[in-house]
């Protein structure tokens, strides 16, 4: 793989992160722009191709894609995996955070026995350009179809979380702390675990950004909470629509976020656990393939990797902190309208050129 140029992997590397957490599918992005461009570029990076090299390399970015997720959510993952181990530890799944680490790890279950049997297969049939083109514009009127048909359970878990947001920044006590939004007395252990928290939140800090952290975390907490008032059945289907995601030009986040409003959650809710959900998924396939590109894959392109890795994980990080700010207040149309004309334009290209 010798080929692959300091340019290429830049792109790679970047579109990668981006197009990754951003629901227009990142794997169709990166069938299509190689296609589109010509030359040299459609001729080496090719993921349809057996065995292909340019797969590895985009996988493996999966790897600093997934470690820039890790990085944002960081509280809410040590959260997590030492609720799977309380859990384990005690044979209970009550509090809080067990519940989500026991939904995360069925709701995956269904995407990772997919993918290890008919990765392959679903990459040579779909991972060709004119195909990607057709599902990303697939994938664009799934997007418009889940916002334009909202359930009415989902519409008033919007209005209750801008509600509960509200009066979390609203409450404080002389320290700063902030009330986890949506946490009532009759969540005793998601309060305790997001005070816990809130009050090992580093005091070297200046007290502004103490508080802003504060009230992040009690978000986290109290979403955490609306997100395990699912049951496991529920959780379990949303994670199933990943499965998807096989198919080049349908994106992960994008059809998890879909199913998770058809479940009746609100949108912010459903960006949050997409986020989650994807966070192990991407790593683990990325970790697949990092012996590749040790191997004799990776001969003569390290600095190649390195450099898409480090603009992968940038652009990541930069899009996550984005999006669920993004999704606060703001839909899916405008990724929809973004997919139909681009896949359709890129369709329109190819079928041409």
């Amino acid at each position: 793989m010798s080929h692959l140029t300091y340019l290429e992997s830049a792109v790679v590397g970047l579109v990668q992160g981006v197009t990754e957490l951003f629901p227009v599918s990142s794997l169709g992005h990166n069938v299509l722009i190689p296609a589109l461009i010509g030359g040299s570029w459609a001729k080496d990076l090719n993921v349809a191709r057996p065995e292909s090299p340019y797969l590895a390399f985009i996988v493996g970015m999966h790897v600093a894609t997934a470690i820039a997720l890790l990085v944002y959510f960081w509280r809410d993952w040590v959260r997590i995996i030492g609720g799977f181990f309380s859990s384990i530890r005690y044979g209970q799944i009550e509090t809080t955070n067990q519940k989500l680490a026991w939904m995360i790890i069925m709701a995956t279950i269904p995407v990772g026995l997919v993918g290890v049997v008919f990765e392959h297969t679903f990459r040579v049939l779909f991972g060709v350009p004119y195909r990607a083109a057709i599902f990303l514009v697939v994938n664009g009127v799934i997007l418009y179809t889940g916002e334009k048909f909202r359930t009415r359970a989902s519409l008033r878990a919007d209005t209750s979380v801008t509600a509960d947001r509200a009066l979390a920044e609203g409450t404080t006590h002389d320290e700063g702390a902030t009330l986890a939004e949506g946490t009532t007395l009759a969540d005793p252990a998601a309060l305790t675990e997001g005070a816990a928290l809130t009050e090992g939140a580093s005091t070297r800090d200046a007290p502004a950004h103490r508080t802003v952290r504060q009230l992040e975390i009690s978000r986290a907490v109290s979403a955490d909470v609306r997100l395990t008032s699912m049951g496991f059945g529920q959780s379990t289907l949303i994670g199933a629509a990943q499965i998807l995601a096989l198919l080049a030009g349908i994106s992960r986040d994008g059809v998890t976020m879909v199913a998770g409003m058809f479940s009746g959650l609100s949108r912010e809710d459903a960006a949050r656990f997409a986020f989650l959900l994807a966070t192990p998924v991407i790593l683990a396939a990325g970790a697949l393939k990092v012996p590749d590109l040790t191997g004799p894959l990776g001969n003569g392109i390290h600095g190649q990797i390195l450099l898409g890795s480090v603009l992968s994980g940038v652009g990541a990080y930069v899009s996550v902190r984005y999006l669920v700010r993004y999704f606060q207040t703001r839909t899916l149309t405008p990724f929809a309208i973004y997919c139909v004309l681009f896949g359709a334009g890129s369709w329109i290209y190819l079928s041409v050129k």
